[in-house]
């Protein structure tokens, strides 16, 4: 790689990160992550295309059913692009611009990653290909259902064991459908109030990848260079021990991956205080601003449980000193925050809580509770963030009465209160 060919300030920050002439400050490094997954500046009219072109950017898009506000990878793209048509990411699963696999977790992935996924579904888990071979026949059943009859949910297998089902109990067609699933050989080809449709591999490819053959795959090592790439652009700026998470990787040897690939050019060095790090050349111009005081996050939203921003507990609590946990699993009486509390990402860092529900029949999203940090000022900047944000998650719900209950600081409520009821009806341009 030689600098001439590169843009200005690519040159300039490649040349300093080099000589370790720069280095990032935690509040620097976390304006970067937030640069880089789209949650720099406030939201412009989105397009289906910024659908598909957010999801790009930040990779993945985790997927998780719990709707008591917006089922996740709706809320996350919210959270990006403003008020949109949920319908879109559908449509694009539905139009093979997506695909769905395990990566993260179950994700909605572009489909041009498809290659790289498609390797690990070759290479399979110990624990698919085990359970495929002791059941043969509920294998063959469910692949002859689906060759015959088209595209299947699991719902339109009856139960026949006699047990009473729930998430533990699935039916043998069920995990059937889902090892031939994380075999590859059957993918999602589209959703229907949130269920998988399941369908023959070629028959989802025809249109997406129509000339697509195994021989493309890449190798393991090929994949696990791509995808550590793919992480640390995503991240904007990460030390090694940020990367595997991000795709769930592999743990062991990512250091000296990173150190090859920061040696033939393809990722950047940088520090994070003391400790080594690396920037994706894609992020050498926000980096560059970041780092001249030219461009900080302006934004006002909230984050969904299973944001990339969040996900990783343990970055979050490095970068923003935000300590996490969803308490859908704890006891009611010993939650401390509430059920599905969101985060609340203000001005570049994060700043407390917000646990919502949104009553879609009554028209009414209820916040039940917001809890800011110990360190964060009430002040008219953060009540008049929030009151925007408010105005339009509940107006993009369909729930455009907005009741808040209670906070702590408890002075905030009162703020808030008049704020939303200063507003005239029309959500705010978010801030």
């Amino acid at each position: 790689m030689t600098l001439g060919c590169l843009p200005y300030n690519y040159t300039v920050l490649y040349g300093r990160l080099e000589v370790g002439l720069i280095e990032f400050s935690v509040v620097a490094a976390r304006e970067l992550l937030l640069a880089a997954q789209g949650l720099g500046s406030a939201p412009k009219r989105a397009t289906k295309d910024d659908v598909r072109g957010i999801i790009r950017r930040m990779g993945v898009l985790q997927i998780d059913s719990i709707s008591v506000v917006a089922r996740s990878p709706y809320l996350v793209l919210w959270s990006r692009l403003g008020s949109y048509e949920p319908r879109w990411l559908d449509e694009l699963l539905a139009e093979g611009a997506l695909f769905e696999y395990w990566s993260h977790a179950a994700c909605f992935i572009p489909i041009e990653d498809y290659g790289l996924y498609r390797r690990l579904m070759i290479e399979g888990g110990e624990k698919t290909r085990t359970w495929m071979r002791a059941h043969r026949e509920e294998i063959a059943h469910v692949m002859e259902r689906v060759n015959k009859n088209g595209p299947v949910r699991a719902a339109e297998f009856a139960r026949t064991d006699g047990k009473a089902g729930g998430w533990w109990e699935w039916k043998p067609e069920k995990r059937a459908l889902e090892h031939l699933f994380a075999a590859g050989e059957l993918m999602i080809s589209r959703r229907e109030n949130f269920h998988r449709v399941y369908d023959l591999r070629e028959r989802v490819l025809a249109n997406a990848l129509p000339d697509w053959e195994d021989a493309l795959a890449p190798n393991e090592q090929e994949v696990r260079r791509a995808l550590a790439l793919k992480a640390v652009r995503a991240l904007g700026v990460a030390v090694a021990r940020w990367v595997p998470d991000y795709f769930r990787t592999p743990k062991k040897g990512v250091a000296g991956l990173l150190e090859e690939l920061a040696d033939e050019g393809s990722l950047l060095r940088a520090r994070i205080g003391d400790e080594p790090a690396y920037v994706h050349p894609d992020n050498a111009g926000p980096a560059e601003k970041i780092l001249s005081g030219g461009l900080r996050s302006s934004v006002t939203t909230l984050l969904s449980p299973f944001d990339p921003v969040v996900w990783d507990r343990a970055r979050a609590l490095e970068l923003f000193g935000f300590e996490y946990k969803i308490e859908v699993y704890t006891p009611a009486a010993r939650r401390r925050y509430g059920y599905y509390s969101l985060p609340i990402l203000h001005n570049g860092d994060l700043v407390g809580r917000l646990d919502a529900k949104a009553h879609r029949k009554q028209g009414t999203f209820e916040v039940k509770a917001i809890h800011l940090e110990a360190d964060t000022p009430v002040n008219d900047d953060l009540v008049s963030g929030l009151a925007d944000l408010l105005r339009d998650c509940a107006s993009w719900h369909g729930t455009p009465e907005v009741l808040v209950r209670r906070s702590d600081p408890s002075e905030l409520t009162g703020m808030l209160r008049l704020a939303l009821d200063a507003g005239t009806g029309t959500p705010a341009p978010r801030r």
